[in-house]
């Protein structure tokens, strides 16, 4: 499990560049874009990265993610979620900006729909806990109707489960979608490393 989140050098130079962390024993997950030491991976490479809320993703917006950790990880067991998951769809989401709103309307640390927050629990979406808890569920529903297939659960997380219905149970062709599979996947899977590895 990823500890407190510390930002391990300030962002100065350039107006990109790939962001690096790794988990210490402590458990505490260090981000920088400058690697200073040898076990330090890249987290996001690609220049520049934006969540859905349209932040741009930096290791100073990663590292408030301590704020949240006691809430990630209590709404991950109580749904029976890995709590990588639910820090990368954050990640990628929202940036861990809880008062992040899309232009369509979706807000908070996962991006909720006020419709999707309501029917999974979330009487107020904009509260930080309320928000992950219930997109917490909701994803857990999402891994039930798609058994365990990732790719589909965040293509549903993102557009829908109308769309990859219509679409054969498969990735809707969106390119938002195209898009946003990968990268979720992405830092899902070099968060499970750096918890393994820490």
């Amino acid at each position: 499990m990823i500890g407190g989140l510390l930002l391990a050098m300030p962002m100065v130079a350039p107006a990109w560049a790939d962001i690096f962390s790794f988990t210490d024993e402590h458990g505490v997950t260090h981000y920088t874009n400058v690697p200073s030491d040898a076990r330090f991976r890249v987290l996001l490479r690609s220049a520049p990265e934006y969540s859905e809320a349209g932040a741009r993703i930096s290791p100073a917006m990663l590292a408030r993610s301590a704020e949240f950790d006691e809430i990630i990880d209590t709404a991950a067991e109580k749904a029976s979620v890995e709590a990588a998951l639910l820090r990368a769809v954050i990640v990628v989401e929202s940036a861990f900006d809880p008062d992040a709103v899309s232009s369509r309307g979706a807000r908070g640390l996962m991006q909720l729909m006020p419709a999707t927050a309501k029917a999974y629990g979330a009487s107020n979406v904009d509260d930080p806990a309320q928000n992950v808890h219930a997109g917490a569920r909701y994803l857990r529903d999402l891994i039930d109707r798609y058994e365990n297939d990732l790719s589909l659960v965040l293509a549903a997380y993102n557009a829908g489960e109308t769309a990859v219905e219509r679409h054969g149970r498969r990735v809707p062709p969106f390119a938002e979608t195209r898009d946003y599979v990968p990268r979720v996947l992405r830092v899902y899977h070099s968060l499970r490393e750096l918890s393994r590895d820490g």
